[in-house]
C-alpha cells in the first residue's frame, strides 16, 4: 500500500494530484490513518506527529505522487457585526472560550453551536447559517504552517473548560473566563 510520510503545504507543490481526499475539520487532524481518495486510491497516512491538514495541502506518497487535501463543507455559523469593535468583542469572547474560529474580511466563522450563537446575538451580532469548508486559525502556538487549530500549551496551572480537554496555565498567564474585556 502506498504511504504518505510528509505533507507539502498548499502552494508548495504543482501538477495534477494522483487523487484527492475530502475531509472535514476533525478528520484533517491526523498522524496515522488509512485513507481512500475520491478516485479510489487507497494509501496510508503515516506522519511522525499529528498535524492539521489544510485545504490544498499535498500528501506526498512514497512513490512521488501527491494526494490533494480538500476541505469538506460543513455546517457553520457566520457571525457578522455592525462594526469592527463589535466584531472584535465577539472574537474576544470566542477566544476566551478557546473555540476554533475562522476569520474572514468581515465575519467570524464557527461550527454551529446554539449556545455560542445565542451568546453572540446577545453581544449584538447577526448569525447566518452557512455550509462551507472550515479553516480556523492555527493559534499563536501552532507554528508557521501546520498547527492543529487549538492551542494545547504546556503551562503549570491546570483548569478544565468543560469542552472535552484540559488546559494548563502559568501563574503569570492568567485570564478570567467569561469576563468582559
Amino acid at each position: 500500500m502506498p504511504t504518505a510520510r510528509s505533507v507539502r503545504p498548499a502552494g508548495s507543490w504543482s501538477g495534477a494530484p494522483a487523487d484527492a481526499v475530502v475531509l472535514d475539520y476533525d478528520d484533517r487532524h491526523r498522524r496515522r490513518f488509512a485513507m481512500t481518495g475520491v478516485r479510489g486510491l487507497a494509501f496510508l497516512l503515516d506522519l511522525e506527529q499529528a498535524v492539521m491538514l489544510r485545504a490544498g495541502d499535498g500528501l506526498a506518497l512514497d512513490d512521488g505522487r501527491i494526494v490533494e487535501v480538500v476541505a469538506a463543507p460543513e455546517p457553520l455559523a457566520e457571525i457578522r457585526c455592525k462594526d469592527a469593535v463589535a466584531l472584535a468583542r465577539v472574537a474576544w469572547h470566542l477566544g476566551n472560550r478557546h473555540l476554533p474560529v475562522e476569520l474572514t474580511r468581515r465575519a467570524l466563522r464557527i461550527r454551529r453551536d446554539h449556545v455560542i450563537e445565542e451568546m453572540a446575538r446577545g453581544l449584538g451580532a447577526e448569525i447566518v447559517a452557512i455550509e462551507a469548508p472550515f479553516n480556523p486559525e492555527g493559534g499563536a502556538y501552532a507554528g508557521p504552517s501546520h498547527g492543529h487549530g487549538h492551542d494545547h500549551h504546556d503551562h503549570d496551572r491546570h483548569h478544565d473548560h468543560g469542552h472535552g480537554h484540559d488546559h494548563h496555565h502559568h501563574d503569570d498567564h492568567d485570564h478570567g473566563h467569561d469576563q468582559s474585556p
